[in-house]
């Protein structure tokens, strides 16, 4: 298995595919969204972090408007499915968590974060077309802006 980290991810890339499992262990392909939903990569770093569980809890607060723009909206970290299940159930999060354990996803996208082996905390936005429609990496500390996304969303449409 390669180690090596692609650069990273910008708006106009081509979306690497992937196929990961989620919290209930089913397969994710996102290419299956290709031609019908764009999709909302929201990687983070850790389960059960006190960052991650804040944003969490906003992403699933926010579902119902990401359906609004016809938006799937998937969180990636690399922890197991296992750890995925016991963390979206406490938390009681509506949304998909994917369990990148190989760190592949977060390598193919250039957001691998070697000190702490995990990955950046970045929001990805795959158009319909398979096309990076947004991207951005922030500070590990610092939370997504739920807001910016669906701005970003609805210029899709």
């Amino acid at each position: 298995m390669s180690t090596d980290v692609a650069a990273e991810i910008k708006v106009g890339d081509e979306a690497p595919d992937f196929t990961l499992k989620d919290q209930d262990q089913k397969d994710i392909k996102l290419s299956d969204y290709r031609g019908k939903k764009n999709v909302v990569l929201a990687f983070y770093p850790l389960d059960w972090s006190p960052v991650c569980t804040g944003e969490n809890k906003c992403l699933t607060d926010d579902f119902p408007n990401f359906g609004s723009v016809n938006a799937e909206v998937f969180g990636i970290s690399c922890d197991s499915f296992f750890s995925h299940k016991a963390w979206a159930d406490s938390l009681d999060l509506k949304h998909q968590l994917l369990a990148d354990m190989h760190r592949t996803v977060s390598k193919a996208y250039g957001l691998y974060f070697e000190p702490l082996n995990c990955s950046k905390r970045a929001t990805v936005i795959v158009d319909k077309n398979g096309k990076v429609a947004y991207a951005k990496v922030q500070d590990i500390k610092t939370a997504r802006d739920d807001k910016e996304i669906l701005e970003a969303l609805q210029k899709l449409k």
